[in-house]
């Protein structure tokens, strides 16, 4: 019998990835508490690499421990400014004063999978991509915060590229799947090669 395969994760984006790219699969949230662990591994200096794959391990460790029959696909991602992490935005000012902090600046985004089965850790693989942002104005973020504020609140960074959000950069560099949040080709390369998608 075919394992079931679970995404951890709340995450309409990575869903319709997956969806659009032929997988069945459930969905699953985790339950973490993704401020507390980041938080934590910021105070021991974890480089921000290792946060995204230590998050995204933990909620396919938690996932998985209740469904030990299954394949689990834990996702984080995060985003880098040198050595500083950005996090979703809790209000339309913070938003702001992250684009402020992002304009003009290149910054990364660290896409991380991790696969549980059979009790234990798999695979794993994190994705980055440099992005360049151009140096706009108070007023066009202003402004932009407040035409798509419900759609970028979900996004580290404050931000959606697949949107107006385009508009903000000059130059990418890397997988545009890594930018949605799910290091897509990596992935489905894996379950081909484990048999669980049909190659």
């Amino acid at each position: 019998m075919t394992q079931p395969l679970i995404l951890a994760s709340g995450s309409a984006i990575r869903a319709t990835l997956l969806r659009n790219a032929g997988v069945a699969f459930d969905i699953v949230k985790p339950r973490v508490d993704e401020d507390a662990i980041r938080a934590a591994l910021q105070a021991e200096e974890a480089t921000p690499r290792d946060v995204a794959d230590t998050l995204a391990e933990m909620k396919a460790s938690r996932v998985a421990a209740r469904h030990p029959d299954a394949i689990v696909i834990g996702c984080d991602q995060v985003l880098a400014l040198g050595s500083d992490i950005l996090s979703k935005p809790t209000s339309p000012a913070e938003a702001t004063a992250q684009l402020t902090a992002l304009r003009g600046r290149s910054h990364q985004l660290l896409s991380a999978a991790v696969i549980y089965a059979e009790g234990r850790p798999q695979w794993r693989h994190v994705g980055v991509v440099r992005l360049h942002m151009r140096d706009a104005s108070d007023a066009y973020l202003a402004d932009y915060v407040a035409r798509n504020w419900d759609e970028i609140r979900q996004c580290v960074g404050s931000y959606q590229l697949e949107a107006e959000g385009v508009r903000l950069f000059t130059r990418i560099e890397g997988d545009y799947f890594n930018v949605l949040g799910l290091p897509l080709l990596e992935l489905l390369s894996y379950l081909t090669l484990r048999g669980t998608l049909a190659g």
